[in-house]
C-alpha cells in the first residue's frame, strides 16, 4: 500500500535541483554568447574588437623598426659622461 502522507522535498534535492537550473542557464548563455560572436566573424570578418585574445592591426608590434627612433636624440643614460 502506498502512503497517502505528502512527502516533503529535502533542502538537498532542492539545492541539487538549484545548481542544475544554474548550469544549465550559464550554458545557454555561453551558447547565446558563442553564435553572436561566429554572427559577428561572419560579418567583419576574423578579427572582432573585444574577444579575449584578439590584436588588431597597429595595436601592437613586436619588433619596433629601428628607422623610427633615428631620428629622436639619445636618452640622456645612454649619452657618455662629459670628458670621458
Amino acid at each position: 500500500m502506498a502512503s497517502s502522507g505528502k512527502r516533503k522535498t529535502t533542502m538537498a534535492k532542492l539545492n541539487r535541483e538549484r545548481r542544475l537550473r544554474e548550469r544549465r542557464s550559464e550554458k545557454e548563455a555561453r551558447k547565446a554568447q558563442r553564435k553572436e560572436a561566429a554572427a559577428a566573424r561572419r560579418e567583419f570578418g576574423d578579427l572582432v574588437p573585444g574577444e579575449p585574445g584578439d590584436v588588431l592591426p597597429g595595436d601592437f608590434t613586436p619588433y619596433p623598426d629601428a628607422s623610427e627612433d633615428a631620428d629622436l636624440p639619445p636618452e640622456p643614460e645612454d649619452q657618455p659622461p662629459p670628458g670621458a
